[in-house]
């Protein structure tokens, strides 16, 4: 579906009660497109220094042995 500008901004709930229906439409100034409103993807809560499930490895406070040379001496 394609709208223009002025109509994007006066019918903009209907238009994103289609996208979250999963369509996509896309929005023209004049004769050119230049934007297009799409479903966002699902976001879902990460962790940073687990597995999938969140679980920490056994080693996780171990220092990697490539990384040790970067260390001052004794504290590895």
């Amino acid at each position: 579906m394609e709208v223009t500008v002025q109509e994007a901004k006066t019918h903009l709930s209907r238009l994103l009660r289609r996208v979250e229906a999963g369509e996509s439409v896309t929005i023209r100034r004049g004769p050119h497109r230049v934007a297009l409103l799409v479903p966002a993807p699902e976001t879902r809560p990460r962790s940073i220094w687990g597995d999938v499930k969140g679980h920490l490895g056994a080693d996780f406070d171990e220092t990697p042995a490539d990384f040790a040379e970067y260390l001052p001496p004794g504290s590895a």
